[in-house]
């Protein structure tokens, strides 16, 4: 999330303070099986948001889709580093770039994922694996929790640092004005109250939360109830600390989307396995890497700059408001 490090001085100063934010009751959200909406996005530009690289037909295990995070588009965040690995891995997988670098309401955001998951389950006959960072682990939750034919098309949800219960940094940085993907985000919102209404995941779908107690912007991610943490519904969860495999690992937020080693580790086993990662699994001999498959060490620093850049750098941006966006009636009970 843009220009909210420097808001986390602010939130450990007055985490104990009770922000803005309405109070919500699950029975007010959709039924769990109550139909998805028509998107309202037009057709021909979902189809142009997605990108793979290859052919998806006759492909001989589940493709990847990956998500990226508030304030990257795919290029950026993936290119140079689990794009990379998957290719020398002959591993089929594409990319959806969401609206305004991922700044503009999730909820259209979600649209973008249901039109991927459809188009990539439909042209290659297979569940489709879903990896994503940051608000990337969160996005395609919403599009499993409102339209419900998108459960049968998932295998595996894997979030690296996702901001599954939202982050305190923003109930801080966006008590003024805010791109509305921030405001969504602050962990007292009503699009984070409907998300994780009725149930966190479902039966089916593997869950994968890779996080780090190291993390600056999804904020608490530690303790026994880090915000990243999946802890309802019928699905296989994992949550795991990269700090549990590695207990020096210093990976913040930034570096777990994009080169940690261990991170990617969790990522790789549960793409191997049936069910979610296993810890257990994951060979300690990451702790001595630098970096994880598909980095280039000769080009890191200039591939790592260039992303922490374009995070920093506000142009595509949703334009800044006050309060988030009113929640779509297709949320509600009917």
């Amino acid at each position: 999330m843009r220009a909210v490090r420097s808001a986390v001085v602010t939130v450990l100063l007055t985490a104990a303070v009770v922000l803005g934010g309405g109070t919500a009751t699950a029975g007010e959200f959709a039924p769990l099986d109550q139909p998805g909406p028509r998107l309202s996005v037009p057709a021909a530009k979902l189809a142009a948001s997605l990108s793979c690289n290859g052919p998806l037909r006759a492909v001989s295990r589940d493709p990847i889709l990956l998500v990226p995070g508030t304030t990257m588009e795919p290029g950026v965040n993936f290119s140079w580093n689990y794009g990379r690995a998957f290719n020398r891995l002959g591993w089929r997988w594409c990319a959806v770039t969401l609206p305004f670098d991922a700044t503009g309401d999730i909820q259209v955001a979600g649209e973008y994922v249901v039109s991927a998951l459809r188009t990539m389950s439909g042209q290659s006959g297979r569940d489709v694996d879903v990896v994503g960072w940051s608000q990337g682990g969160m996005v395609p939750r919403w599009a499993l929790r409102f339209w419900p034919d998108t459960r049968a098309l998932v295998d595996d949800v894997i979030g690296l640092s996702p901001s599954n219960h939202g982050t305190l940094v923003a109930d801080a940085a966006c008590q003024g004005r805010c791109t509305p993907a921030n405001s969504q985000q602050a962990s007292r919102s009503r699009f984070l109250a409907a998300l994780n209404s009725r149930a966190e995941t479902f039966a089916g779908i593997d869950y994968t939360v890779a996080y780090t107690n190291a993390d600056e912007i999804v904020v608490p991610n530690v303790g026994p109830a880090p915000s990243s943490a999946l802890r309802s519904g019928k699905g296989r969860i994992a949550t795991i600390a990269l700090q549990h495999i590695c207990p020096t690992d210093a990976a913040d937020h930034f570096a777990i989307g994009s080169y940690d080693p261990v991170g990617y580790a969790i990522v790789d086993d549960a793409l191997r396995h049936d069910g979610p990662a296993a810890a257990a699994r994951v060979p300690l001999t990451v702790c001595t890497q630098l970096y994880h498959p598909g980095v280039d060490p000769t080009t890191f620093l200039r591939d790592y700059t260039e992303m922490l850049r374009f995070a920093g750098d506000p142009a595509g941006d949703a334009p800044q408001r006050t309060g988030e966006p009113a929640l779509r009636p297709y949320v509600f009970a009917r």
